[in-house]
């Protein structure tokens, strides 16, 4: 997806709709909607967006069913909203790809600074400033390209969302160092301080499966202790 795309906004209640543009379009951004699951895979396809703000509890196709479609399709980061505050509710978010959660009531504007958070970890094309340091990292046989946002494995390209690049990305600033999950969330989301543990672990878990598809598992577990970036070969 471009820097330039509108945000999608994906939800049934209008009202809801409506506060989200708002404060989307008082930030500077454009928006399209959809008011389900249906409108949304359409207009996804017809406005290609740089973000969408997805809620999971909808007719005709829930936001789980439209985050499937759209990872089967695309790495555009996706912000979740539910009316429920519940941790597996948030952590299935997470698995499906989504690269944030919000949870209503929410305020405007802490969901205008979580989107622009998800963007600044999209990498220079939804950032507001590249980041200083090599553009192009390798070890083993993983490579990952940071201006053009894109992993391989042995020249295997795996798709990964922009949150699940900045983990890598992190983990690729010193290959074999144990990084703690209180680390690894300042180094892969430098601009949001919120995130929780089980919010980490859910991003490694679906790195590995994407690169398992690929022929290999490029993160260790140190049990206890966190994650690091093993040999890649």
């Amino acid at each position: 997806m471009g820097t330039t795309g509108p945000i999608l906004i994906v939800d049934d209640d209008a009202h809801i709709r409506e506060v989200v543009r708002f404060a989307l379009q008082r930030a500077g951004f454009e928006t399209v909607e959809a008011a389900n699951g249906s409108e949304a895979l359409a207009a996804f396809d017809r406005a290609a967006p740089r973000l969408v703000v997805l809620d999971i509890l909808m007719p005709e196709l829930d936001g789980t069913d439209v985050a499937r479609e759209l990872r089967a399709r695309s790495a555009v980061p996706i912000v979740f909203l539910s009316s429920k505050d519940d941790e597996l509710d948030r952590v299935l978010g997470l698995e499906l790809g989504g690269d944030d959660y919000v949870t209503k009531p929410f305020s405007p504007r802490e969901l205008v600074a979580r989107v622009r958070a998800v963007l600044r970890r999209a990498g220079p094309r939804g950032s507001e400033r590249a980041a200083p340091g090599p553009r192009v990292l390798r070890h083993g046989l993983l490579t990952l390209d940071l201006d053009r946002c894109r992993a391989t494995w042995d020249g295997r390209e795996v798709v990964l969302t922009a949150t699940e690049l900045g983990i890598l990305r992190a983990l690729l600033s010193f290959p074999g160092k144990v990084y703690g999950r209180e680390e690894l969330m300042e180094l892969a989301y430098p601009h949001d301080n919120v995130v929780a543990d089980r919010t980490i672990d859910s991003h490694v878990r679906r790195i590995r499966r994407k690169f398992s598809e690929a022929g290999g598992d490029p993160i260790e577990t140190a049990h206890g202790l966190g994650y690091r970036l093993g040999a890649c070969r």
